[in-house]
């Protein structure tokens, strides 16, 4: 019989040492038999130190499905169009586990999946009064439906959720009544919340906002996935207990990469420096808008805001006092990669950030990544060495960095080969490779 590797678990009421073998004194074996689940055989040891009891399931003959293709429900409060990360990061999950086999089941309020095959559609939450932001954005919220909740989940092996609102909650607590397990995803950062109610300066009501997202959802959860291990950092810290997380990326694209892209005529003599990113003040874009005019380049500097939000009329403000008119656009999946490959700066401004895809993909085409030192920001992380910082808000300090990189091309060319080869670690197939093993680990220990 193989044994996994072993994982820690708490004792289980119904579980009863059946027999004490002849191995190491410390260890028993526990049978539990269902109807059910079949029956399950558990390895048990006490370590004589320190008392901790770690469990090691045999996998059982119900649980041999695990070895193969898996039914799996990902519940998704927010999907629609692919231009938030949290859409992008669930559509990019359904993709590869459906492309690895497995039978997958969304549950979502995007009207326009309705009929589509494989997705349990539920109506769309009022959300007054921030209805008009929601559209703007170009996302659904959903609104739970217990009948539909029940479709979705019917016959599931393993339920991911992907946000801990009103849906995910729903769903787990349907979930939990049927036994199933549950593995969560943390794409909801608590200041980013608090930045949108213009209180993001209140670190107490941050701290209250992760203590209320454990206590009524994280806690009930059987595994969580961390994108980063940075905000599992930040929210263990703030919760004050460990969690059974997993930290992984949610990763770049394989069609994001590097490859020889012309600028376009009106850009050629121009110094090209995106930015991408929803415009929200969380991303903070006006930090670079206002760090140009402080720039020796300023004459030549060409911005490309890519991206869309409630911030743009804000934003095309501060533009005019930009000697080259900035572009604000939201350009495709596909066309940004171009955009990418033809910049010469990537410049990534965002206070507070879970991950940071978008600046992940601007590493990943090998481009001169400049980002800020937020305490509240997954992107520092990202920074090859201290030159390729700017302090957080600090508009002059931006300036100042993006002109010792301007002034040194030949530092900029090897700086931007190092980042290239730092983008492999985020490859998109690894990573799902990994998401699929949490489920898979998940399953089998439940």
């Amino acid at each position: 019989m193989s044994i996994p590797d072993s994982v820690r678990f708490p004792q289980k009421k119904n579980c009863e040492p059946k027999q004490k073998q002849n191995f190491p004194h410390l260890w028993k074996i526990y049978v539990k038999s269902d109807k059910k689940a079949g029956l399950s055989v558990a390895f048990e040891r006490t370590n004589s130190y320190n008392g901790t009891i770690r469990r090691v399931h045999a996998k059982s003959r119900s649980q041999s499905r695990y070895g193969g293709n898996m039914n799996i429900t990902v519940v998704c409060d927010v999907l629609g169009e692919e231009n938030n990360g949290t859409t992008i990061a669930a559509m990019n999950l359904i993709r590869a586990l459906k492309a690895k086999g497995h039978t997958v089941r969304v549950l979502c309020a995007d009207r326009d999946r309705r009929g589509e095959e494989g997705f349990f559609v539920v109506p769309n939450l009022n959300v007054w009064p921030f209805n008009g932001y929601v559209r703007k954005v170009g996302v659904t919220l959903a609104k739970p439906d217990k009948k539909v909740i029940e479709q979705a989940l019917a016959g599931a092996d393993i339920v991911h959720i992907m946000l801990p609102f009103s849906l995910g909650g729903a769903a787990l607590k349907i979930a939990k009544r049927k036994n199933l397990p549950v593995t969560a995803g943390f794409h909801c950062q608590a200041e980013n919340i608090t930045a949108y109610l213009g209180m993001n300066k209140l670190d107490f009501l941050s701290s209250l906002i992760y203590f209320f997202l454990d206590r009524t959802f994280y806690r009930k959860v059987d595994a969580i996935h961390y994108p980063s291990a940075f905000i599992r950092e930040v929210f263990e810290s703030r919760i004050r207990r460990k969690t059974n997380g997993y930290v992984i990326s949610n990763g770049v694209n394989p069609y994001v990469v590097r490859r020889d892209t012309e600028k376009p005529a009106e850009w050629k003599d121009r110094i090209v420096i995106l930015t991408t990113g929803r415009y929200s003040r969380e991303k903070a874009q006006d930090v670079l808008l206002r760090a140009v005019p402080y720039s020796k380049h300023k004459d030549r500097i060409q911005l490309v805001l890519a991206g869309q939000g409630v911030r743009e009329a804000y934003y095309r403000v501060l533009a005019r006092r930009l000697p080259v008119p900035p572009v604000f656009r939201f350009y495709t999946r596909q066309e940004i990669v171009d955009v990418l490959n033809s910049c010469d700066l990537y410049v990534h401004t965002a206070d507070m950030e879970l991950e940071g895809i978008a600046c992940l993909e601007a590493i990943s085409c090998g481009k001169l990544t400049i980002v800020s030192d937020s305490p509240l920001s997954a992107t520092h992380n990202f920074a090859m060495d201290q030159s390729c910082i700017f302090r957080h808000g600090k508009p002059k300090d931006l300036a100042r960095v993006i002109d010792d990189w301007i002034d040194h091309p030949e530092r900029k060319r090897a700086y931007e080969q190092k980042y290239l080869e730092s983008g492999h670690a985020f490859d998109q197939a690894y990573c799902m490779d990994r998401m699929e093993e949490m489920l898979r680990e998940v399953a089998h220990g439940a």
